[in-house]
């Protein structure tokens, strides 16, 4: 196989599409190709394991890489588009879009997932963890014991990490209850049967996907989801996929940068 120094930028290119797909090839990185024809290459070899092995079917490789551009923690305009627009031309309908906007939309829980434990520790250290209302009521009151109930009924599963979340504030609990269990349970095939969409192992490989990413890295969560989707059928190597998918990420850093060094060398 030709190294890259051996090739022209054109036969790169030809390469680029050829493994990545009409849509990959962008202005952006034909800025990078310009640039150095090096990392162009070795970008397009990342890029294309995935692709070329498909342990995933090209619409939830695209819908998974949707929700790592997606995600709060990184909202990457670009990649939003090539992926939505990717996944639609693979066959993706548009409630099973939007479904991955609901369930990458969780990620703000977080805050609650690391801080509530922190806040229990600090009130436990400061010596009114035992006697604060919430520890007091929480045991006996049923309106914490049914939404637990309902939290496992709907999600599939439960974790010890709500549970002083559920005894701190049973309203914020119930209210992110409601907005986490959307895609889990709308009618959309209106036949009253719920569920959503997409299967509950795609839904957990999304969750695995933005957990992954390297601007979140949700250790806690992601141990959390890859065990829920191994639960639902999912593999090993699909998981390795996902991985795989969210590392790809870290390019963003090329599509970003390397046009503004063109605009800036004026083309010299």
């Amino acid at each position: 196989m030709a190294s890259s120094q051996s090739k022209s930028p054109a036969e790169l290119k030809a390469d680029f599409q050829a493994d990545l797909g009409h849509l990959a090839f962008t202005t952006a990185w034909a800025d990078v190709l310009k640039l150095s024809p090096e990392i162009f290459d070795a970008s397009r070899h990342l890029r294309s394991v995935p692709l070329k092995k498909k342990h995933l079917k090209p619409k939830l490789q695209s819908l998974i890489a949707l929700s790592v551009s997606s995600a709060a923690t990184h909202l990457y305009l670009p990649g939003i588009h090539t992926h939505m627009r990717a996944a639609l031309e693979a066959g993706a309908s548009v409630a099973e879009v939007t479904e991955v906007l609901e369930l990458t939309s969780t990620l703000g829980i977080h805050a609650c997932n690391i801080g509530v434990p922190i806040l229990v520790e600090v009130m436990k250290e400061e010596g009114i963890y035992d006697s604060h209302k919430s520890t007091v009521e929480a045991p006996k009151d049923q309106k914490r014991i049914d939404l637990r109930e309902d939290f496992t009924k709907k999600r599939g599963y439960w974790h010890e990490f709500w549970e002083d979340f559920l005894r701190l504030d049973p309203e914020f609990f119930e209210a992110y209850l409601d907005f986490s269990t959307v895609p889990w349970v709308k009618d959309t095939k209106g036949d009253g049967s719920g569920g959503g969409v997409l299967s509950p192992r795609d839904k957990e490989l999304i969750y695995c996907a933005f957990d992954a990413a390297s601007t979140h890295l949700y250790k806690p969560g992601l141990k959390l989801h890859m065990k829920n989707a191994i639960g639902y059928g999912a593999t090993p190597e699909e998981i390795m996929e996902v991985l795989e998918i969210a590392t790809l990420l870290s390019l963003h850093t090329l599509e970003v940068a390397a046009p503004i060094l063109v605009q800036l060398k004026g083309g010299k």
